[in-house]
């Protein structure tokens, strides 16, 4: 499945076209695909490599030093590209989508990529952990400060949405599942951990396949509906742009800090995937009404999968450091 993984991204994109499943339905499935994943990352995690992590902070100051700066200067670019755009909100629609989605933690999925790229999983859970630990600061504050890019209802719809967002559902879908399964790889005999790890590894991967569908058939059903082309051009190419850049950043940030093939490559990974899933469900809260604003979201999905494909599948540079594809 992990050779293929990528393959079967995109079939699960097709299955969301032909056979897209109302949001309202998946809904209250999503918290428990999110804990499986989590609790596969947390299993994976190698324990002796946790306090290596600690005398190592650069990794994650870096880490989280590229996720909080890249977006206050990414999106004012793309926000003024948009307000000369057709639509009829001057792009404040796309632009609160991409605002949002560059507010969120690293995707837990990116955990599932690690394992496929040979990456250093401790440092990619370290960072989902420490940059789920710090939304419930991080997001009202990056959508605050981005939010003058927006005109109204958005600026003030979003900024409220993002205050609310506690720390609750944070801890239940992430950062619970996750220390579990570093608890459960720490103390049980491998007798018992071995075969669990067996099952653990293909059911987180399937959890991620089904989050994938869920999240694109809750974007698509609403676009088959009344289709909106001209906005399905700019969030594929909103997202497309915010995307590269933030893979970039994350492969500067390997090459500055002179990492290790399986360090850079969670650091990149963590760089360039963001939360979907917790984008989509604070847009659906604060926006219920225009379904159409998931479409950056899914487009962004779709391309970061892309791109971490290509970055898990990556050769060593001949001086063993990771080399990751721009």
């Amino acid at each position: 499945m992990r050779r293929h993984l990528s393959r079967l991204v995109l079939a699960a994109y097709a299955a969301a076209l032909l056979a897209p499943v109302p949001h309202r339905w998946a809904a209250p499935f999503l918290p428990v695909l999110l804990c499986v994943v989590m609790f596969g990352a947390g299993l994976r995690v190698p324990v002796h490599g946790l306090p290596r992590l600690v005398r190592r902070p650069r990794v994650l100051v870096a880490g989280l030093a590229v996720r909080f700066v890249v977006p206050l200067l990414v999106v004012p670019a793309v926000a003024f590209a948009l307000h000369r755009s057709p639509d009829a909100d001057g792009g404040s629609g796309v632009t609160a989508a991409l605002i949002v989605t560059a507010a969120m933690p690293v995707a837990a999925g990116a955990t599932v990529w690690t394992g496929r790229g040979h990456g250093d999983q401790a440092t990619m859970v370290g960072l989902v952990l420490a940059t789920t630990l710090l939304g419930p600061f991080t997001i009202p504050l990056t959508v605050t400060a981005l939010a003058p890019l927006l005109s109204d209802p958005y600026a003030a719809t979003l900024t409220d949405a993002a205050h609310r967002m506690g720390s609750g559902p944070a801890l239940t879908g992430v950062l619970v599942p996750c220390v579990a399964g570093v608890v459960c790889r720490a103390v049980l005999p491998s007798r018992v951990l071995d075969p669990v790890g067996r099952g653990a590894a293909p059911t987180a991967l399937v959890a991620s396949l089904l989050l994938t569908y869920a999240n694109a058939g809750g974007a698509i059903g609403p676009f088959l509906a009344r289709p909106r082309f001209l906005l399905l051009a700019a969030a594929v190419a909103v997202a497309g742009a915010a995307c590269g850049l933030s893979f970039a950043a994350g492969r500067v940030a390997t090459r500055v800090l002179r990492l290790d093939r399986s360090t850079g490559t969670s650091v990149t990974l963590a760089c360039g995937m963001n939360n979907s899933s917790a984008s989509a469900v604070l847009l659906s809260s604060a926006l219920p009404d225009r379904p159409h604003l998931l479409l950056p979201v899914l487009a962004y999905g779709m391309l970061q999968k892309l791109a971490a494909s290509r970055v898990s599948t990556a050769p060593p540079r001949p001086d063993g450091k990771a080399s990751v594809p721009s």
